[in-house]
């Protein structure tokens, strides 16, 4: 590599992202579908390379295309791969310190007590439904708490 690319390469390195794209259409002669600068960078550095010093041969060519006609080349995952990797989140196991659903969780906090019914998704508290016994423990105290420890769910004899 001549000093002369060396040193061109160095100074894509501070380039912004914007000017970067504007060397990848000038070199490609298409728009960069990326906008990661080191991708840009790299993507880049090579083609001066290439330019300077000569590109792959026709036989590595070819043989890259024989690879690639071998096999299914897919550049994004089918939707239906994202679709049941939500479906697969939202069917996330509950955590293990909570009773069964239906169950009733009782705390006497100054001089009241606090009755929490266990709901499939959330809790219900004073005829209200929550996402979390954390939410309720900051309702009925005012301070921020870890609803587990609020209820005694910590402990391993409330497990089960």
């Amino acid at each position: 590599m001549t000093d002369q690319i060396r040193r061109e390469i160095e100074q894509l390195r501070s380039e912004k992202t914007k000017a970067l794209k504007m060397r990848y259409r000038e070199l490609f002669g298409e728009e960069s579908h990326s906008s990661n600068h080191a991708h840009l960078f790299r993507r880049i550095a090579w083609r001066l390379q290439a330019l300077s010093e000569g590109d792959l041969t026709q036989r590595a060519r070819d043989r890259a295309m024989q690879i690639a006609s071998d096999t299914e080349l897919r550049l994004r995952a089918p939707r239906q791969f994202w679709r049941d990797l939500d479906d697969r989140a939202k069917e996330a196991p509950r955590d293990p310190r909570l009773p069964t659903t239906g169950t009733v969780v009782e705390r006497r906090y100054q001089n009241r007590m606090i009755t929490v019914r266990i709901l499939a998704e959330g809790f219900e508290y004073d005829g209200k439904i929550y996402d979390s016994l954390s939410s309720i423990a900051s309702t009925v105290t005012g301070t921020r708490w870890n609803g587990f420890a609020f209820f005694g769910l910590n402990k391993k004899e409330r497990r089960g």
